[in-house]
């Protein structure tokens, strides 16, 4: 049983509680779909050159890897799955019954090396957004996309479009030209905090640099299994470089990375800190406990394993406000649901389903 498609059960039977589903996907059909949202100087560009959009998404996701998206939710041959609120709200929203769902277009601005063009397009994903999905279902919260290589501009779009009673996330490719934590960035996350909002580390991210931390792999395979290397990098950075320091109500949302590494990796980075503290007196606690307090997991992929497993390291994790529920809409993946909230405590289950994501992104309570 997946927990998307809801097989061999219905929600009811499932689940009776309120859902808060942490990560749908809004894709942009074509660029054509964004011209009303530019400038004409942009789309004189896009028309003159050819240009059919950013090669960031195609990369990250190949469009026919069934990965991408399951084939029951693909409209037809050349056509993006998830390209309109009534698709989302036949596939999920409806059978799933859910409260509030948190959205995110990652169109992947940041493949795109023009600073201004990346701008505009980001602008326009974001206005998009507000006008397709926003304005026509309530249940829906919207992520803003920036031009992850301009922290200034990124800045302004933050502020621009962050006030919005309905945005509540700032999506940031984890595969970056830099590590988040760094100084650089900075300005971007006082501006995520000063709008209160949520930092949604995201898969995928610049197709300009090695997709790895060490370089170039030979196979797709390697890089969709790699991928993990660079959530680590990013959340050693940020607690390394002291952010949660300089910005104490800083949250950050690990979106498509699976949870069940955690532990064993937490572990490991506890035992370093003892010996190498030193070097970051500012990292004045533990950092297993940082993440505890400044970082929630959407739980898909599960990843799950044998259910006895999977209790210990449900029971590592240390928290039951850490993981929120996610279908991760429309990409695929096989998760038994149900197998995984059997094994849940009682008083997880709850929290898991939805009230730790309408916590983490203030959401209102259910109607």
């Amino acid at each position: 049983m997946t927990t998307a498609l809801l097989e061999n059960t219905t929600r009811t039977a499932l689940w009776t509680g309120s859902v808060i589903d942490a990560d749908v996907h809004a894709n942009v059909p074509t660029i054509e779909t964004l011209f009303e949202y530019q400038d004409e100087l942009w789309i004189q560009w896009a028309r003159e050159r050819g240009y059919k959009g950013p090669k960031g998404v195609d990369v990250a996701y190949p469009p026919k890897a069934p990965s991408t998206a399951r084939d029951e939710w693909r409209p037809g041959p050349g056509q993006r799955a998830a390209t309109s609120v009534e698709e989302l709200q036949r596939h999920i929203l409806e059978p799933w019954n859910v409260e509030s769902a948190i959205l995110t277009c990652n169109y992947g601005v940041d493949s795109l090396r023009h600073p201004d063009w990346a701008n505009a397009l980001a602008r326009a994903v974001n206005d998009w957004m507000v006008d397709q999905w926003l304005e026509k279902d309530d249940r829906l919260y919207g992520t803003v996309t920036i031009p992850a290589r301009d922290p200034e501009a990124a800045v302004r779009e933050i502020d621009r479009i962050g006030a919005h009673p309905r945005v509540k996330q700032v999506l940031i490719p984890v595969r970056g030209e830099g590590l988040y934590g760094q100084r650089v960035f900075h300005p971007i996350l006082e501006a995520i905090e000063r709008n209160d909002l949520v930092l949604g580390l995201h898969w995928g991210g610049t197709v300009n640099d090695a997709p790895t931390t060490s370089g170039w792999p030979s196979w797709y395979s390697e890089e969709y299994s790699g991928e993990l290397s660079n959530y680590v990098a990013q959340m050693i950075s940020l607690i390394s470089e002291g952010a949660f320091k300089k910005f104490p109500n800083l949250r950050v949302s690990m979106l498509e990375c699976g949870f069940t590494w955690l532990p064993a990796w937490g572990w490991r980075l506890n035992k370093e800190w003892k010996g190498l503290r030193r070097e970051i007196p500012w990292v004045d606690r533990l950092p297993l406990s940082i993440i505890r307090d400044h970082f929630r997991f959407a739980a898909a992929p599960i990843d799950a394993g044998p259910v006895e497993e999977m209790e210990k390291v449900v029971k590592w994790l240390g928290s039951e406000d850490i993981l929120m529920f996610a279908t991760d809409y429309p990409h695929r993946h096989d998760d038994d649901i149900a197998e995984f909230l059997g094994i849940l405590p009682d008083g997880m289950k709850p929290k898991f389903m939805a009230d730790s994501a309408r916590s983490w992104y203030g959401l209102p309570n259910a109607r």
